[in-house]
């Protein structure tokens, strides 16, 4: 099934699109943006000097630390009283960044959605049980309007509180199930614990999974346990949110939009743009949004391209799974983590020190944060009930502030091995 006509277009057809849009985005951010009226008249371009699609090559790079800078409305291209929605993820110094979108970027976000609950095989007979988080995140909602968008009834469970899930994936007779893969297939454990007979009790048919990088291994299990067909989903906030792109039934890779999303690689270091196939950062311009155009975004996420014919018909191109990230950014059960998000937290703590390592691994198919922390010098040690409630207050904090849990290992001071040079802040043992 294939749910807009746009997804079949020629390569030509496709191509004139593209420019048009392109041309109407840089046409509005150039007037009335002005950080990229200022990154334009760096470069000396102008609108006028945007022909064609490939003509993108000439437009400036942005970074999320750009957004950060404009906190919070500085690169809306329209006046508040067009926004009908914002959202935010959690931000390195306590500023997060904040995208908006207007009637029209919300009615994109629907379409886009739609594609990929049509890939995946949805339609309006179907009941989607959505464990997504809810709220200034984008997952949540996401997947929610897009199911509805289809005409599929929607279960909006959001996460946590896993045995009320599963008696209502059961009761409800849920036949989609989208969440983050590690959640999926703790459900699953948690189910056969319970006593459920997953083949017996569940009717669910498919999964839209993602929002956190995931190992074939864990996709192929969560397929298994679930007796599914497995459907990967990518998409960043900055963007839109879910829903950037997405896998067929015929394919691993994921069909990128094209039509509202233009994708290149580049190498990070010579910002050079790479060929298809080559492996590098994806970088992502969208071409439709109002309240949050963004240009030639760096997503710092790893992957290639992929223009062979897809025998789904499909003409967009594919993108594989995300390899690994260019920066320091962690992705720990679908939360996004920076080390300096992390010693923010911890530099508001009394009795440890900014000496701390953070060390990801797993713990079957899940993944498992412990971050080693030095105390001060005049912490007692021998005080077991005051090293317990450090314990708490760090695990407290950093599940308050970046919505994340941490197994925390208090070690006496000069007890992390120091490097020369950049300290070594991040250990990371999970194997993709």
């Amino acid at each position: 099934m294939i749910w807009s006509k746009e997804e079949t277009f020629p390569r030509h057809k496709l191509t004139e699109l593209q420019t048009t849009r392109l041309q109407d985005t840089v046409a509005r951010v150039y007037a009335h943006v002005p950080f990229y009226q200022k990154k334009f008249a760096e470069l000396g371009i102008t609108p006028a000097d945007i022909t064609s699609i490939d003509d993108i090559a000439k437009l400036p790079f942005t970074k999320k630390q750009d957004l950060r800078d404009n906190y919070p409305f500085g690169l809306f291209a329209v006046k508040k009283d067009a926004i009908v929605r914002i959202h935010s993820s959690s931000g390195t110094t306590g500023k997060p960044t904040v995208v908006g979108y207007t009637k029209a970027d919300l009615d994109t976000w629907n379409e886009v959605m739609a594609r990929v609950f049509t890939m995946a095989g949805v339609t309006s007979e179907d009941t989607s049980h959505n464990a997504y988080g809810y709220g200034l995140f984008t997952g949540g909602l996401g997947l929610h309007y897009g199911a509805e968008t289809v005409g599929a009834t929607v279960v909006p469970s959001s996460g946590g509180f896993t045995s009320r899930q599963l008696m209502l994936m059961k009761d409800f007779e849920a036949t989609v199930l989208t969440s983050t893969p590690s959640f999926a297939l703790h459900m699953a454990e948690a189910a056969v614990a319970e006593g459920y007979d997953i083949a017996k009790d569940f009717k669910l048919k498919c999964g839209i999974f993602g929002a956190e990088p995931t190992s074939l291994g864990l996709k192929e299990e969560v397929a298994r346990v679930w007796g599914i067909h497995y459907c990967e989903i990518y998409g960043l906030s900055e963007i839109i949110g879910p829903g950037v792109s997405s896998n067929c039934f015929e394919s691993k890779d994921l069909h990128v939009f094209e039509d509202h999303f233009y994708p290149e690689i580049i190498d990070p270091k010579t910002l050079e743009v790479l060929s298809y196939g080559e492996k590098g950062e994806l970088v992502i311009t969208s071409l439709t949004k109002q309240a949050f155009p963004i240009i030639r975004y760096r997503t710092g996420d790893i992957t290639s391209l992929d223009r062979t014919p897809c025998k789904c018909g499909r003409t967009h191109v594919r993108m594989k799974s995300v390899m690994g990230r260019v920066d320091d950014m962690l992705i720990v059960n679908g939360v996004n983590v920076f080390p300096s998000q992390v010693e923010h937290v911890l530099s508001n703590i009394e009795g440890i020190t900014l000496n701390y390592q953070i060390i990801a691994d797993k713990k079957g198919y899940l993944d498992k944060l412990e971050i080693m922390v030095e105390v001060t010098e005049d912490m007692p040690l021998d005080s077991i009930g005051q090293l317990e409630a450090l314990k708490k207050k760090i695990q407290h904090e950093l599940l308050n502030n970046l919505y994340i849990n941490a197994e925390i290992k208090l070690v006496e001071p000069r007890t992390i091995e120091r490097s020369v040079g950049k300290a070594v802040r991040v250990i990371d043992k999970r194997s993709l």
